[in-house]
C-alpha cells in the first residue's frame, strides 16, 4: 500500500501519511477537526493498551498498539507544526537530549552507587531543569502531572516525598495506617448510613476512603509492586471468575440474576475451586 501511495519508508512515511489526513484540501473531516484536548483522551487509551498487551504476552497486539501510541506523537506533533510550535524532528531533539542529559552515568563520567541513587540523582536534574525553565514552583512535589491517573499521581507524590526522607522506614507502620484509616472508614459508612441525606457525612466518607486508597498505593510502594499491574491482575482474575460463574449456572440451567448471593457465592467458591486444580 504504501508503494501504490509512493510514500517514503519508516517514520517518514507515517509523518506523509498524517500531512495528508491533515490536510485542509482533500484531508479527512474527523481528523481536521482534532484538537490536543479532543486527542488527548485517545493518547491516555492507547497507553493502556499498549499495557494490556504486555499483560497478555501477545508481541503481535503489543507491535500493533505500539504503533497505535507511536501515531498519537505523530498526530500531536502534526498539529503543533501546523500552529508554528514544533515538529516531530523537535520531539525526537528534545527527548534524545533529555536522555542523554539523565544519563551521566552512560554518557558522561558520572557514577552512581546503586539503582537508588541513580533515581535520586534523575529527580535532582529534573528539578534543576524546572529551575533553569524559570519555573516557579520550588516544591519537592513540583512537575507531577495532574493529568495522570490519581493511583500513578499517589505513588509519584509519595516517591518524591521520599526523596527527602518524609517516608516510613519500613512496611509496619504501613500496615498499621491501613488498619487505622479502615476503621476511620467503617465510622464514616456508619454515619452516612444514619443520616443518608446528610451532604457532609458523604463529603466524609469520600475523604476517608481516599485516604484508605492513598495508604494502599503506599503499601504497593513499599512492596515494590505497580499499583496498576495489580489492579489489572485483580480485575482479570475477578472477569475471570465471574464469566466461570455464568457458564457454571449456564450449565446447571441457571442464571445468576435468578439466584440469592448465597447462590451466586457457591458458584463463585466453585469456580475459584476449578482454577485451582488447573
Amino acid at each position: 500500500m504504501a508503494e501504490v501511495l509512493n510514500l517514503p519508508p519508516g517514520i517518514a512515511g507515517l509523518l506523509a501519511i498524517m500531512a495528508r489526513l491533515r490536510d485542509r484540501e482533500g484531508g479527512c473531516p474527523w481528523d481536521l477537526e482534532q484538537t490536543f484536548a479532543t486527542i488527548a483522551p485517545y493518547t491516555i487509551e492507547e497507553a493502556y493498551e499498549v499495557a494490556d498487551a504486555i499483560d497478555r504476552q501477545d508481541l503481535a497486539s503489543l507491535k500493533d498498539e505500539l504503533g497505535d501510541l507511536l501515531l498519537q506523537v505523530v498526530f500531536h506533533a502534526r498539529m503543533a507544526e501546523e500552529q508554528g510550535a514544533f515538529a516531530f524532528d523537535d520531539v525526537v531533539a528534545a527527548i534524545s537530549d533529555k536522555m542523554v542529559r539523565r544519563h551521566p552515568h552512560v554518557f558522561g563520567d558520572a557514577s552512581f552507587e546503586d539503582a537508588e541513587a541513580q533515581t535520586v540523582a534523575w529527580e535532582e536534574q529534573k528539578r534543576r531543569e524546572r529551575e533553569a525553565s524559570g519555573e516557579a514552583d520550588t516544591s519537592v512535589l513540583a512537575g507531577i502531572a495532574r493529568g495522570l491517573p490519581e493511583w500513578q499521581r499517589a505513588v509519584k507524590l509519595q516517591k518524591r516525598a521520599a526523596t527527602v526522607g518524609f517516608d516510613w522506614p519500613d512496611v509496619r507502620p504501613v500496615i498499621a495506617k491501613l488498619h487505622e484509616e479502615i476503621e476511620e472508614v467503617r465510622v464514616e459508612f456508619d454515619a452516612v448510613a444514619a443520616a443518608p441525606d446528610n451532604a457532609e457525612a458523604r463529603d466524609r466518607l469520600e475523604e476517608e476512603i481516599g485516604d484508605l486508597l492513598f495508604v494502599c498505593a503506599n503499601l504497593a510502594r513499599h512492596g515494590k509492586v505497580d499499583v496498576g499491574a495489580a489492579m489489572r491482575r485483580a480485575n482479570l482474575k475477578f472477569e475471570r471468575r465471574f464469566r466461570s460463574m455464568e457458564t457454571l449456572a449456564a450449565q446447571d440451567g441457571l442464571s445468576l440474576a435468578e439466584l440469592p448471593l448465597e447462590g451466586q457465592d457457591a458458584y463463585w467458591d466453585q469456580a475459584k475451586r476449578a482454577e485451582r486444580d488447573d
